[in-house]
């Protein structure tokens, strides 16, 4: 603003010496103004650049009354949406701009604050009929997840299982239900970024072991295939090339290592 005003009064008072003046007259009030500008630049306001924001989100359907599916050996199943709150949101801050120049005599840019959200969601889902042995396997939208990755907390429905922390937390110990009887899942603070700021849709692979098997089982395979290192408690990973890696004694996404996930399968 001070350039332009600035141009204009010089040009004005050059004009007398006439038209070589005047425009000597436009050039100094420019630089003048320029100079102005510059030493005010940093105390401008700053500028805001909001990202997207939810107003409401999409989830996985609840049916009131639904049944309770019944799993006998192994099945992929969807489950219920049992319990939920309100979805988590989080804003971030990040400034552009608005420094330098002024220590070297010179003007900073005006800053760009930038504001960004991320969402994350808090629920459970009832899967069957319990107890269960445990989920081998979890699908979001049809995609296999790695389990150890989540916020997560599988319950395998006994008749004696607590009441779930986060639940309690939120609706207080009188009004948090333990759903002795019933296999579900909770997922806490669940970042919803890579499915689209939403709550995808969820399968699982759940093995319920049928009475009588059991003890007639003579003999485990205790890891799911040959390896040098499958007997390794912890991740051993093979370097190919700088900065290309692959996991030797890890085949599934249940557990950190084949040995892990083998002997949870056995347990259970």
């Amino acid at each position: 603003m001070a350039t332009l005003v600035l141009q204009t009064v010089g040009s004005l008072v050059g004009g007398i010496a006439g038209p070589i003046g005047a425009t000597l007259g436009r050039f100094a009030g420019g630089l003048g103004g320029a100079l102005v500008d510059a030493a005010l630049q940093p105390h401008a306001s700053p500028r805001y650049s909001f990202g997207p924001r939810l107003k409401s989100m999409d989830g996985i359907s609840s049916t009131e009354g639904a049944a309770v599916a019944r799993v006998y050996g192994r099945a992929r199943i969807g489950g219920q949406m049992i319990w939920a709150t309100r979805f988590l949101e989080q804003a971030s801050v990040s400034v552009d701009g608005g420094g330098g120049g002024r220590g070297k005599g010179g003007g900073g840019s005006t800053p760009t604050i930038n504001v960004t959200y991320s969402y994350y969601a808090n629920f459970a889902i009832g899967l069957c009929d319990g107890p269960i042995a445990f989920v081998r396997r979890m699908f979001a939208d049809g995609n296999e997840v790695d389990m150890t990755t989540l916020p997560i907390r599988i319950y395998t429905g006994d008749e004696d299982q607590h009441p779930d922390p986060l639940i309690v937390a939120k609706e207080g110990a009188e009004n948090a239900p333990a759903y002795r009887g019933l296999a579900y899942i909770v997922f806490e603070q669940l970042p919803l970024a890579a499915f689209g700021n939403r709550i995808p849709q969820f399968t699982f692979e759940v093995v319920k072991p049928v009475e009588g098997v059991a003890s007639m089982i003579r003999a485990v395979d205790i890891i799911p295939g040959a390896s040098e290192a499958g007997y390794q408690p912890s991740l051993q990973l093979n370097f190919f090339s700088p900065g290309e890696t692959r996991a030797e004694n890890r085949h599934q996404l249940t557990a950190a290592t084949d040995w892990t996930a083998s002997l949870d399968a056995l347990q259970a």
